[in-house]
């Protein structure tokens, strides 16, 4: 089951979409606006978020939607992200740095990297603008699989762009809040999706474009399984010996890096897709 927020310019409300229909779960349960309040009902009820759903769309209305119309699903209390799960990001990591061992060091090592990313405030969702920062000369859009966990449990998955200032933080790692935490710093979406429809995280195929003028600059893909931890590893990591957030999103690492002097400019039109999730589509502002 995907699960969308339909901001309709008074009121928000959850879509269900089942694959054959989409079910608008806010006009039978009003206190369920976003999969927040969702996961929340289900936890309470001592169930999955797919089987209370299910329950609710016996009754709710069956709506016309298209994901495009889709605002940020949730606003996680906290957002925070790993770093060096792929050995592409440990490489780039390395390239941008003037202490590049560290990175090496972080990659194979068994703690991995978890670093605080975004604040509700900080966070855009799909359609939005994500920024890139004017004192940076290098930025870059970070595609990653997004976990989303309810009182540290994952209960389904999201994309996720850990938009980053490859220059501040390659300056010195001191840097690294300032390169990754800023406005407009993070973006999620399309939608939530049920960690039983996912299955398997570490097998889901990720794209990436960038279109810069009508002229794509930049376009890969690549695989979750080339992941060198498990979702489940970076989950221990997060929550261990930390109070984490009722709600909160875990992203998960990048394995599609642009060359070597390429930055993002305002304007610019960054697409992420991953498979059974959708598509993530951003333009670009300077905060």
């Amino acid at each position: 089951m995907r699960y969308y927020r339909l901001d309709d310019g008074s009121d928000d409300r959850l879509i269900a979409d089942d694959g054959d229909a989409a079910y608008d779960l806010t006009a039978v349960k009003p206190r369920l606006d976003d999969f927040g309040d969702l996961a929340a009902a289900a936890d309470i009820a001592e169930t999955g978020v797919d089987e209370l759903a299910i329950h609710l769309t016996a009754d709710a209305p069956a709506i016309d939607f298209a994901p495009e119309d889709a605002a940020l699903p949730i606003v996680p209390e906290e957002v925070w992200a790993a770093g060096v799960t792929y050995e592409i990001s440990e490489e780039a990591r390395e390239a941008e740095s003037g202490m590049p061992e560290m990175y090496l060091d972080v990659y194979g090592a068994e703690r991995p990297e978890i670093f605080f990313k975004a604040t509700p405030s900080r966070t855009v969702g799909p359609g939005e603008a994500i920024g890139v920062r004017g004192d940076s000369s290098w930025n870059v859009p970070e595609p990653e699989l997004g976990i989303v966990l309810y009182d540290g449990e994952i209960v389904g998955y999201t994309i996720g762009n850990d938009v980053s200032s490859r220059s501040i933080e390659g300056e010195n790692p001191l840097y690294l809040p300032q390169a990754k935490v800023y406005d407009r710093c993070c973006s999620l979406g399309p939608c939530v999706v049920s960690a039983e429809a996912i299955g398997d995280p570490h097998d889901l195929t990720m794209s990436m474009t960038i279109d810069r003028d009508g002229e794509t600059l930049y376009e890969d893909e690549t695989s979750t399984a080339k992941m060198a931890r498990t979702c489940e590893t970076l989950v221990d990591y997060w929550t261990a010996h930390n109070a984490v957030p009722e709600l909160g999103v875990l992203l998960t690492g990048t394995s599609l890096v642009p060359e070597e002097g390429f930055t993002l400019s305002p304007e610019d039109e960054v697409s992420i897709s991953i498979e059974s999730i959708g598509r993530l589509e951003n333009t670009v502002i300077e905060v």
